[in-house]
């Protein structure tokens, strides 16, 4: 293990500075997954990462996914999972294995882990408070069950809960407004609590280094007219859309920029906020 000498760790500190100057007081919605969230030390990371945010005056808000988790106990009971352009089609048993683990155990998990870390972490879902509220996403082809698309969220428990210190972590659950729980896409839920929020930055951690050239080099900084022009002409493709749509709308209805990052990079949120180079593509107006 190396250790800093006194003068670069006065160095990393004065670089941070004015970043933190910048966001102090401000919303950073993060949306948690990929290896972050499976790797223990990617986990420890992400947690002191959470937590040092707060402290020193940044409001972080988690949005969490939990995929993988939802497909080994869906494999535990004996029932298979099914994806139609990336959506899990979601059945009645399967929005209650949803809820079990999205809202019970994945969320626990992480709320723990930062209040480990020294943190002041409060477990939701979208149906607490009312605050995701959704309907059944419609497919052309396929009925997908409870798979659902938000409509409205109210954010006013979150903004309670930063206000009171705590940070709020969110499982990615909706209801409509006769009571059925829906099943959303995290990343969704992320763009769309940025903007309700009006965030400063939106972080979403991947399994990726950001978005690629097609030589294979990282994209540090992308317009929303470069997106264009890098989807039609057949740079970004495949699962980098929907986080780049996701991306786009929030900056486009009131965050001020949004980052794809690479979340197997330890320490990858304070890298990304508070250093000049930072891990990941950022998308700017």
């Amino acid at each position: 293990m190396t250790t800093n000498s006194p003068n670069s760790t006065a160095a990393i500190l004065m670089e941070a500075l004015p970043y933190i100057q910048k966001y102090s007081g401000k919303t950073i919605v993060v949306k948690y997954g990929g290896n972050a969230m499976t790797d223990p030390a990617l986990q420890q990371s992400f947690a002191r990462d959470i937590v040092l945010l707060k402290q020193v005056g940044i409001n972080p808000v988690v949005i969490h996914g939990g995929g993988p988790q939802i497909g080994n106990l869906l494999k535990q009971i004996g029932k298979e999972s099914h994806f139609v352009d990336g959506m899990r089609v979601t059945d009645a048993e399967t929005m209650d294995v949803v809820q079990m683990v999205l809202g019970g155990l994945v969320n626990k998990q992480i709320v723990n882990m930062i209040n480990q870390a020294g943190g002041r972490a409060i477990g939701l879902t979208g149906k607490d408070g009312n605050m995701i509220i959704a309907q059944k996403m419609e497919h052309p082809e396929v009925d997908l069950g409870h798979v659902g698309e938000v409509i409205e969220i109210d954010a006013s428990v979150v903004k309670m809960l930063e206000e009171d210190r705590f940070i709020p972590v969110i499982a990615p659950i909706g209801v409509g407004r006769d009571g059925t729980s829906y099943n959303i896409n995290a990343d969704i839920v992320a763009g769309k609590m940025a903007e309700v929020l009006n965030a400063e930055r939106l972080l979403l951690l991947t399994n990726t280094p950001g978005v690629l050239d097609k030589q294979g080099v990282l994209i540090e900084a992308l317009s929303q007219a470069d997106i264009q022009n890098l989807i039609a002409d057949g740079t970004i493709q495949g699962g980098m859309l929907p986080k780049l749509a996701c991306a786009t709308d929030a900056i486009s209805a009131g965050a001020k920029s949004a980052s794809i990052i690479d979340g197997r990079v330890p320490h990858a949120v304070l890298l990304e906020l508070l250093t000049d180079q930072g891990v990941g593509t950022m998308v700017t107006p």
